[in-house]
C-alpha cells in the first residue's frame, strides 16, 4: 500500500471515529432516553446529501482535571452548512455523547463560526442544543466562548433568522443563546430551560420543584412564552423548522419565497357574514375567520399555547407570505393584557424586520384591568405593541370585525400608526369605549338625581351612542377606516391590498436605533 493510499485510510478512519462522537456505549445511553444524537437530527433537518461538515477535526485545548487524557475529534458539537427546501441554512447540533455537549472554548469558536457565516451570505442560522452547560474544566474560557456566542446572536438578529431548538438540557447562561434568537422550539418530556436548577431552587427559596415542572416544554410553551412552539417528539420540532422556513426570507434584504396557489383569490366565504354574533357580548372564534381567508386554510400559529387572547402567525394570500395578528374573542374576550401584548410585539418586529406584511384582525374591548396588571407594568407592555406597529414599515391591512375600543383600537394598527390599508365589516364598533360604560360615565349625575327615571335616560343615551358609534361609519366618514367591506369579501379584499402594497417603501428617521420600551 502506498504511503498516499495509507494516508486516505488513515483519513477514512478517522471520519468514522468522529462520527461516533462519544462512542456506540454513549449513542445507546442517548437512544436509551428517547433522544437522537447530533447527526441524526441533522440528517431530519437537512435535504438528503446537502450537509457539509465544517471542524470535524478540531479538538479542545484544555488540561486541567484529566482533560490531557481524552481529546475527541469535534469537540461535542457538528456544524456546517446544507439545504432546507433548496435553500442554504448554516447549522449547529451539540453532541451530548462527547463531555455532556457541555461547551468549552473551541467548541464556542466553532459555533461562532457558522454564526458569521450565516451572517455574511444571508441566510438562517440553526441552533440544535443538548448541552450540560459551560465546560467547569475550562473554567472563564468555557464563560467567554458563551459571551461570544451570544454577541453573534445580537449582531445577527434582524439580519438573518435564528431558530434554536432545544433537544435536551439547556440550562444556566446557555439560556441566553435561545432567548437572543427569533424562535425557540422545545421537546416535551425530554427538554428543558431554566437558569437555576432544582437543587439551587430548594436550597435558596425552600420550593420542592423537578425539572419539567421548573422549565420544561410544557411550561415554557403555555405560561413563560420563552417557547414558541411545543412538539410532541424531535422528529415533529424538527419537521416545524422546516415548514417554519417556508415562510420566511432567507435574510433581511429579500422578501420570502412566493408560492404558486391554487386557491382562487375571488374565493368568497359566506358563513363570514354571519360569524359576528348579534350579542356585542358573545363570543366567537377568531380561527374559523383566519382559516377562511388565508390560502388553503394553512395556518401556522406561533405560541399557540400561550396568551391565548391574541393569535400569531403565519400563512399565505395568494402565495405571498403574511404574519397574521388577531384577537381571540373566545379567550377573556380577546382583551390585551401584559403577555397578549408583548407575544404580540415580538411577532410584529420579527416580521417587520424580515419584510413579511401584516394582516391584522381586530376584535378587542380594550386592556385587561386590574392590579395585577398595573403592578405588573400593562402600560408599558402595552406600548410595545403600539411601538412595534408604529415602527413597522412593511405593508399592513387591518381589518376590524367588530370592537376596537379606547386605546386598544390604536394599538392594534390604527391608521394613525401608519397602517397601509384599514377596513371594517359592517358589525365594527370603533369609538372610546362601549355603550354601557359610555352612558354610566356621561350621565351617571342624571341618573342618580333622577332614579325613577334612571332605566329610561339609560336606554335612550345607549341608543344614541349606539347610532353614533357602535358601527364602523363614523371612522369610515373621516377617513380612518378606508371602506367597509362585506365580510365574506375579506379574503378578496386583503389580497388587493397586499398586491397594491407589495412595492411600498416608506422610511424612518435616521437613527443610531430606537428605544423601544422595554
Amino acid at each position: 500500500m502506498s504511503i498516499q493510499s495509507e494516508n486516505i485510510e488513515k483519513l477514512v478512519q478517522r471520519r468514522e471515529k468522529a462520527r461516533l462522537g462519544g462512542g456506540e456505549k454513549r449513542i445507546e445511553a442517548q437512544h436509551a432516553k428517547g433522544k437522537k444524537t447530533a447527526r441524526e437530527r441533522l440528517a431530519l433537518l437537512l435535504d438528503p446529501g446537502s450537509f457539509e461538515e465544517f471542524d470535524m477535526f478540531v479538538q479542545h485545548r484544555c488540561t486541567n482535571f484529566g482533560m490531557d487524557q481524552s481529546h475527541p475529534d469535534g469537540d461535542g458539537v457538528v456544524t456546517g452548512c446544507g439545504t432546507i427546501g433548496g435553500r442554504p441554512v448554516y447549522v449547529f447540533a451539540q453532541d451530548f455523547t462527547v463531555n455532556g455537549g457541555s461547551l468549552s472554548k473551541t467548541m464556542s469558536e466553532k459555533i461562532v463560526k457558522v454564526q458569521e457565516m450565516a451572517l455574511r451570505n444571508g441566510a438562517p442560522c440553526i441552533g440544535l442544543n443538548d448541552s450540560g452547560g459551560a465546560r467547569i474544566q475550562e473554567g472563564i474560557d468555557a464563560l467567554a466562548g458563551y459571551g461570544e456566542i451570544f454577541e453573534r446572536n445580537i449582531l445577527s438578529s434582524g439580519v438573518v433568522p435564528q431558530i434554536s431548538c432545544i433537544l435536551g438540557p439547556c440550562a444556566g447562561g446557555a439560556v441566553y443563546s435561545p432567548a437572543l434568537t427569533d424562535f425557540t422550539l422545545m421537546v416535551k418530556n425530554t427538554s428543558y430551560m431554566f437558569l437555576t436548577g432544582p437543587a439551587v431552587v430548594k436550597s435558596v427559596t425552600g420550593e420542592e420543584v423537578n425539572q419539567e415542572e421548573l422549565g420544561g416544554a410544557a411550561v415554557h410553551a403555555s405560561k413563560s412564552g420563552v417557547a414558541h412552539f411545543a412538539a410532541d417528539s424531535e422528529e415533529q420540532a424538527i419537521a416545524t423548522i422546516r415548514e417554519l422556513l417556508e415562510y420566511l426570507p432567507q435574510n433581511n434584504l429579500e422578501t420570502a419565497p412566493l408560492v404558486e396557489s391554487a386557491d382562487p383569490i375571488n374565493r368568497v366565504d359566506d358563513a363570514l357574514n354571519s360569524i359576528v354574533p348579534d350579542n356585542p357580548n358573545k363570543a366567537y372564534d377568531m380561527y374559523a375567520v383566519i382559516k377562511s381567508i388565508v390560502d388553503e386554510g394553512k395556518f401556522l400559529e406561533v405560541h399557540k399555547d400561550f396568551a391565548k387572547n391574541i393569535i400569531v402567525g403565519f400563512a399565505r394570500m395568494n402565495g405571498r407570505s403574511v404574519g397574521v395578528v388577531a384577537n381571540q374573542p373566545a379567550v377573556l374576550a380577546g382583551v390585551l393584557d401584559i403577555n397578549a401584548s408583548r407575544k404580540a410585539a415580538r411577532f410584529v418586529r420579527f416580521c417587520d424586520a424580515f419584510n413579511i406584511p401584516l394582516v391584522t384582525l381586530v376584535d378587542v374591548p380594550g386592556f385587561l384591568p386590574g392590579t395585577q396588571q398595573e403592578y405588573g407594568a400593562i402600560i408599558t407592555n402595552g406600548a410595545k405593541l403600539l411601538y412595534a406597529y408604529g415602527e413597522a414599515t412593511v405593508p399592513k391591512v387591518t381589518v376590524t370585525l367588530r370592537k376596537g375600543y379606547g386605546g386598544a383600537h390604536i394599538v392594534m394598527s390604527c391608521k394613525q400608526l401608519r397602517g397601509d390599508i384599514n377596513y371594517a365589516w359592517p358589525s365594527a364598533q370603533i369609538a372610546v369605549m362601549g355603550a354601557d360604560g359610555a352612558v354610566n360615565v356621561l350621565y351617571a349625575k342624571e341618573m342618580k338625581e333622577d332614579p325613577e327615571k334612571a332605566q329610561a335616560i339609560f336606554d335612550e343615551k345607549k341608543k344614541e351612542y349606539e347610532e353614533l358609534f357602535s358601527n364602523p361609519y363614523q371612522a369610515a366618514q373621516k377617513g380612518y377606516i378606508d371602506d367597509v367591506i362585506e365580510p365574506r369579501n375579506t379574503r378578496f379584499r386583503v389580497i388587493r391590498a397586499l398586491e397594491q402594497l407589495a412595492g411600498k417603501r416608506q422610511e424612518i428617521p435616521a437613527k443610531k436605533h430606537d428605544n423601544l420600551p422595554l
